[in-house]
């Protein structure tokens, strides 16, 4: 996996939970000539612990001080970083002598063991990266592919969905889908309660993808103009999460200006004007307050982009009311023309 990784682009800092082999030394006690000395194998750990860790004896009380300070003892590097030193280490015997702790025992050194993770209840091994310039879902699906190409051996399987932000990223926009598609359908029962029909509120409905016409073409331009690059990196700006919020937001407000500007087409045919005069009139009535609103939102989130966070967020709203304005304007009344001219003209 690492391997796989250094090889793909942008894909910096790799590492794993995997421990570098080294030796650990054991103390093995001679329990007879310990016991030949009157000394216990508790003195000795207590000797090693308070050489190797060190010890609090006592506590001071300075003036000044709220809490009492600690006093740690502990042996100096150069005499507890090596068997020789280790060994030199005096324990006290019955008789108040100082033996060396190397005629109580030996120093061994042995294999560390290697740390095991578990993650629901199976073993597992994290090999962790980050990104540099680049979106971690292009990485993570290109690797994915290499390994459906190159299958690893029997027994091991790579999940990327397990930890990190790529995890994160999967759940925050998974949510993200639903609430929108819950607000949606909220948006479609009310219209259909108010508008008596199950089709008008599609219609009226249309100017939600239209959304998307502006919003990822527009994080595309502003990549284009305004993404500098870091370090020799690039520094892509990224549709995040807080686009995603932008996005159902605007749901909201470019609904109401389809639904607003329909009500009118059909107040002025009810009044008895010819169905394609009533959408020139309807139109031309509603353009400025529908441009005013959209300029009004999106100045009010002009302060937000200079936000590192909630940038996205102003700038999804910006792109999106830009393009649904101007699409909101053409294709909802010429939509709504191509399906009622008949019945109007019956």
């Amino acid at each position: 996996m690492q391997g796989i990784m250094k090889t793909e682009p942008f894909v910096v800092d790799i590492d794993d939970t995997t421990e570098t082999p080294r030796n650990r030394i054991d103390f093995v006690p001679d329990k007879e000539k310990a016991a030949l000395h009157g000394v216990s194998t508790a003195m000795i750990t207590g000797t090693l612990r308070t050489a190797l860790s060190g010890g609090r004896p006592a506590t001071v009380h300075r003036r000044g001080e709220r809490q009492p300070l600690p006093v740690k003892i502990i042996l100096p590097r150069d005499k507890r970083s090596g068997i020789v030193s280790l060994s030199q280490i005096p324990v006290k015997a019955q008789d108040g002598k100082m033996i060396p702790l190397g005629e109580l025992g030996t120093f061994v050194k042995v294999a560390e063991d290697q740390p095991i993770y578990h993650k629901n209840l199976k073993r597992v091994v994290y090999v962790f990266g980050d990104m540099a310039g680049r979106a971690p879902a292009e990485a993570i699906l290109d690797m994915q592919k290499r390994i459906d190409d190159q299958p690893l051996p029997d027994g091991l399987r790579a999940e990327w969905a397990g930890e990190g932000e790529w995890k994160i990223t999967l759940r925050v926009f998974r949510d993200m889908g639903i609430s929108n598609l819950a607000a949606l359908m909220g948006i479609y029962t009310l219209l259909v309660i108010q508008m008596n029909s199950f089709f008008m509120p599609l219609l009226i409905m249309l100017a939600v993808p239209l959304t998307l016409i502006g919003i990822m073409p527009g994080f595309w331009l502003l990549n284009l103009l305004l993404a500098d690059p870091v370090g020799g990196f690039d520094n892509p700006i990224f549709f995040t999460a807080t686009s995603m919020i932008g996005m159902i937001a605007l749901g909201g407000i470019v609904i109401r200006n389809s639904l607003v500007l329909i009500e009118f087409i059909n107040g002025a045919v009810k009044e008895g004007v010819a169905l394609r005069e009533a959408i020139l009139q309807s139109g031309a009535i509603r353009l400025r307050p529908i441009l005013l609103t959209a300029a009004t939102t999106a100045l009010g989130a002009w302060p937000i982009t200079l936000d590192p966070i909630f940038s996205g967020l102003a700038w999804a709203l910006i792109f999106g009311l830009f393009a649904s304005t101007l699409f909101t304007l053409v294709i909802v009344p010429v939509a709504f023309y191509a399906l009622q001219k008949n019945r109007y003209a019956a």
